[in-house]
C-alpha cells in the first residue's frame, strides 16, 4: 500500500508539472508560428524556427526599450528596499527603545492594508509636486511599498543571530553599523536572497503604479506595454508578437529563480524555522 501510495503521489506530481509547464511550452511554441499558423495548427510545431515574431516585438512594439526601463527600475528598487529593510530590521528587532513594539505592529498592520487605498492621494502628490514620469521615484515607491515584508521577513532571520556575536564584537570596538554589516548581514544572506527574489518577482510584473505614476511613453515598463500588446493583439491580429512579448518578459524571472532556487527554498524553510 505504501508503494501505491508513493506510486499515486509521484504521478500526480508529474500531472500537475505539467499541467503548469505546458503553457509555458506552448506559449514558446506559438511565438515561432504566424498568426495563420497559430489558428489554423494550434497544437502542431511551427513550420520554421522564424524570429521575425520577436524582431516586432521588440522594435516595433518598443518591448526593447520597455525592458531595459523594467531592468532600471527593479534594481534600483530592489536595492532601496534592502538599504532602508535591514537597518529598519536590525533596529526593530535589536535595539530597544520606547516605541519599538509599536512600529513594528505598525509595519505588520501595513501589510494588511491594500496597496490601493494609496495610489490616488499619492498620485496627487506626486503631480503637485512634479515628481511624475520618473522611473527613480517609481522604484522608489515600489521599494516603500514592500518594506514592511522585507521587515518582517529579515526581522525574523535576525532574531536567531545569536546576541553573543555581537556583544563580543562591540567589545572589540566596533560600532553598531560594523556589527550590523559585518557581523548580521552575512549571517542573514538566505533571507536577503529571499526578500530579493520575491521583490523581483513583483517589481518586474507590476502593471498599475507603473501606468499611473509614470505616463510618458518613453518610460514604459514592460507590465504596461504588454497589455497594451495584448490589446494591439485582438485588433491587429499579431499574435505571434503578443507570444513573442510574453516570452521575453518571463525569460529574466524564470532564470532568477531557477539560479537562486536553492537559497530561496532555504530561506523560506530556515524563515520558518526561526520564525
Amino acid at each position: 500500500m505504501k508503494i501505491l501510495g508513493k506510486a499515486g503521489l509521484r504521478v500526480f506530481l508529474l500531472a500537475w508539472a505539467l499541467i503548469v509547464i505546458y503553457p509555458l511550452v506552448w506559449m514558446v511554441i506559438s511565438s515561432f508560428k504566424t498568426t495563420n499558423e497559430i489558428f489554423l495548427s494550434t497544437w502542431s510545431l511551427p513550420e520554421a524556427l522564424r524570429f521575425d515574431n520577436y524582431a516586432l516585438a521588440w522594435n516595433d512594439y518598443e518591448i526593447g526599450r520597455s525592458f531595459f526601463n523594467t531592468l532600471l527600475v527593479t534594481v534600483l528598487a530592489t536595492v532601496f528596499n534592502l538599504l532602508l529593510a535591514v537597518p529598519s530590521a536590525y533596529a526593530i528587532e535589536r535595539v530597544q527603545f520606547r516605541g519599538s513594539q509599536v512600529l513594528l505592529n505598525t509595519y505588520l498592520a501595513a501589510m494588511m492594508i491594500p496597496a490601493c487605498m494609496g495610489w490616488i492621494p499619492l498620485f496627487f502628490l506626486l503631480n503637485h509636486t512634479g515628481l511624475t514620469n520618473s522611473l527613480v521615484i517609481l522604484a522608489l515607491i515600489y521599494a516603500v511599498g514592500k518594506l514592511p515584508f522585507s521587515i518582517f521577513i529579515l526581522g525574523s532571520f535576525m532574531s536567531s543571530v545569536p546576541r553573543d556575536l555581537e556583544e563580543a564584537a562591540a567589545i572589540d570596538g566596533m560600532s553598531q553599523y560594523g556589527i550590523l554589516f559585518k557581523i548580521v548581514t552575512p549571517l542573514i544572506r538566505s533571507g536577503i536572497i529571499t526578500v530579493c527574489v520575491m521583490n523581483v518577482i513583483t517589481f518586474w510584473s507590476e502593471y498599475f503604479m507603473a501606468l499611473l505614476f509614470v505616463p510618458d511613453k518613453a518610460k514604459t515598463t514592460l507590465g504596461v506595454i504588454m497589455r497594451q500588446l495584448s490589446k494591439n493583439a485582438q485588433y491587429q491580429n499579431q499574435w505571434g508578437a503578443l507570444f513573442a512579448g510574453l516570452v521575453i518578459s518571463t525569460i529574466p524571472v524564470i532564470v532568477i529563480y531557477a539560479v537562486l532556487n536553492k537559497h530561496v527554498v532555504k530561506g523560506m524553510v530556515e524563515g520558518a524555522l526561526k520564525g
